[in-house]
């Protein structure tokens, strides 16, 4: 893992100057992104500029230092989002989210549905963008919820929060590597502590905030967002077939040109065209893996670290094996195996997936970049040491702070990447002081805070009003309360965790 450069302050400026500094230069990326509308990218570098120049730092040595923290942060973090982004781009083409999806909730009903939506939520939210998620996610749910009378709120809300308690709080979601590359935490210790926190969180924010919210918030299912044809083709060669030689799916009904998937598009029941040989939906233990694959790994490695001397030849093994880059690297080979040619797409096809899915993340891509460069001007220009022994006069938790600014600031830009990133470059010195559970827990704490209350300036609320027909006093109550109780419910699992370890 790669951390940003720490260097000797580019001012003599003093604390009074450097504190102003900092208010200033943030609240320049908060005005430019909530009033003018700014792309965070923009606002980024021109809020590393605001700060930098009040500070006193000369404007070659700012460009040097924002520069150097864009480097340090695409080589740390843009790598692992960018194969990240290959993994659910296969998963979404090949119907294999789908087909989780399907499988799951055709077994589950009743009151046990909500759950079973959170949990499929959280394992497909592994590898997949938040806003993939919901698009994958949301006919599935709107569809369910007409077929078997559930209010759309007792299981929207829980795939919801399924899908953004692991996009704030485990890797390979950008937030947490961007705070877990700034503060130089573990990896493996972050993902597995994010992990036991996430389950808690997903459960109390998902089915039981859902149960109580779909009696105050009556929504109804769009009619132009459910979907027309089944979504997933169920047939294979393992099927069994009718005397005439039909083939039938998992019901026994007889499976139609409807449920075979068009090779060219991915979509099931569109016609295929001349040439082309119809492709059938991937097995479920193939979609299984590719999500749990790199996750595994990168355990392991968290386990040996553990339980293995240092030289041994496992602990080396299982070092190489579960760095992020060879873990994802792995999924993203073994899901163009199972997922791709397996299926029956061609080497083409999945070469055209691949490289499809990396436009949809390149302003993620950006404002993470901008954002290493934003926190390395802080670095440099010494904020980050005075915020540190600020913090250590006022007996401030660490764990606190972090999360506080990183609430601050999600509130203000209502984005909950450039809160984490932001929160995390002004807390990274207090990393120093703290062990390396600690320095999880920390990014884990920032995490938590860019989850806090979204409201009408993050993108995030006017998709899940949109896709579930709600007005903005709904969305409120259901959406931005559900985002606040993760927000409180995940720290406080952060702080129980800090009494343990």
């Amino acid at each position: 893992m790669i951390t940003l450069l720490a260097a000797p302050a580019l001012t003599n400026a003093g604390h009074t100057q450097l504190v102003i500094a900092a208010l200033l230069g943030i609240a320049a990326v908060v005005v430019l992104i909530a009033w003018g509308k700014v792309h965070p990218f923009l606002a980024l570098i021109l809020g590393a500029a605001v700060l930098g120049a009040v500070a006193g730092v000369a404007a070659d040595k700012i460009v040097t230092s924002f520069s150097a923290g864009v480097g340090s942060t695409v080589g740390g973090v843009g790598l692992l989002i960018a194969l990240g982004a290959m993994i659910g781009g296969l998963l979404a083409e090949s119907g294999g989210a789908d087909s989780i999806v399907e499988r799951v909730v055709a077994r589950v009903s009743g009151s046990a549905l909500p759950w079973a939506m959170a949990g499929v939520a959280a394992l497909i939210g592994l590898p997949l963008f938040f806003e993939v998620g919901v698009v994958l996610l949301v006919p599935i749910v709107l569809l369910v919820s007409r077929r078997v009378d559930v209010p759309l709120m007792k299981i929207g809300i829980p795939a919801l929060a399924g899908l953004s308690v692991l996009h704030g709080l485990v890797p390979p979601h950008p937030g947490p590597l961007v705070a877990i590359d700034a503060l130089g935490a573990n990896l493996g210790q972050t993902l597995a502590l994010g992990l036991l926190i996430a389950i808690p969180t997903v459960i109390i924010a998902g089915p039981v905030f859902g149960n109580f919210i779909a009696r105050h918030v009556p929504a109804t299912a769009p009619e132009a967002l459910l979907p027309t044809r089944r979504p997933l083709a169920v047939a294979d060669a393992k099927r069994p077939t009718t005397p005439a030689g039909g083939r039938l799916d998992a019901d026994g009904d007889l499976v139609t040109e409807d449920d075979l998937i068009n090779p060219g598009t991915g979509r099931p029941g569109e016609p295929i065209e001349e040439g082309q040989r119809p492709r059938r939906a991937p097995a479920l233990w193939a979609a299984v893996v590719t999500v749990l694959l790199p996750v595994v790994l990168m355990l392991l490695r968290a386990i040996g670290e553990l339980a293995l001397a240092k030289d041994t030849a496992g602990r080396k093994t299982l070092d190489i094996i579960g760095t992020p880059i060879v873990a994802l690297l792995a999924g993203v080979i073994f899901a163009m195996i199972f997922l791709g040619y397996r299926t029956g797409f061609n080497r083409t096809q999945v070469s055209g997936f691949l490289g499809g899915s990396l436009p949809a993340i390149a302003g993620i891509l950006l404002i993470v970049a901008a954002g290493g460069g934003f926190k390395q001007v802080l670095v440099d220009a010494g904020v980050g040491n005075l915020v540190a022994d600020a913090a250590k006069s006022a007996n401030i938790s660490p764990l606190l702070l972090g999360w506080l600014v990183a609430v601050g600031i999600r509130i203000a830009t209502g984005s909950a990447t450039v809160a984490t990133i932001t929160a995390a470059g002004i807390v990274s010195p207090l990393a120093a002081t703290l062990n390396q559970p600690e320095v999880a827990l920390l990014a884990l704490a920032v995490g938590c805070g860019s989850l806090f209350f979204s409201h009408v300036n993050d993108a995030g609320f006017w998709l899940v009003k949109e896709y579930f027909g709600l007005t903005v006093g709904q969305t409120i109550k259901s959406w931005s309360v559900m985002e606040t109780i993760i927000s409180v419910v995940g720290f406080a699992g952060v702080l129980l965790l800090d009494l343990v370890l």
